[in-house]
């Protein structure tokens, strides 16, 4: 932005002084119409970085929710770097689930090659 206001203030310059008859125009000035494309194509990509920093944090947000802790793969008795192990009553639950989880993730993905192919659901339905 700071490059294009220079450019344009450069070019007023000059329009001004030819038109007050005190300079010819033989002067080379950078062009205004490159320097704004370069300030849009500038604009463009800032866009698509603050999209995708977006759809990060979204996909932060939404692992978070799905998996909200961590189950240990130490066996028990080894303790992992931090120590950190679930008790049983805490480990069930999550199990649980990560196991819905998956099988709605499952379901959706099969309605979706369904409706795809055109099949209808089996009898009974899942």
């Amino acid at each position: 932005l700071q490059t294009l206001m220079k450019v344009a203030a450069q070019n007023l310059v000059q329009n001004s002084s030819i038109d007050n008859g005190q300079k010819s125009a033989d002067g080379a000035l950078q062009r205004f119409d490159k320097s704004l494309e370069e300030f849009y194509a500038l604009c463009d990509q800032l866009e698509l970085c603050l999209r995708l920093a977006h759809e990060c944090l979204s996909q932060s947000f939404d692992s978070a929710k799905h998996a909200p802790a961590l189950v240990p793969a130490a066996p028990k008795g080894e303790g992992g770097p931090g120590g950190e192990t679930l008790p049983y009553t805490q480990y069930l639950p999550l199990i649980k689930a990560q196991i819905a989880g998956a099988k709605d993730i499952h379901n959706a993905l099969l309605e979706g090659t369904n409706k795809i192919t055109g099949k209808l659901p089996p009898p009974g339905g899942p």
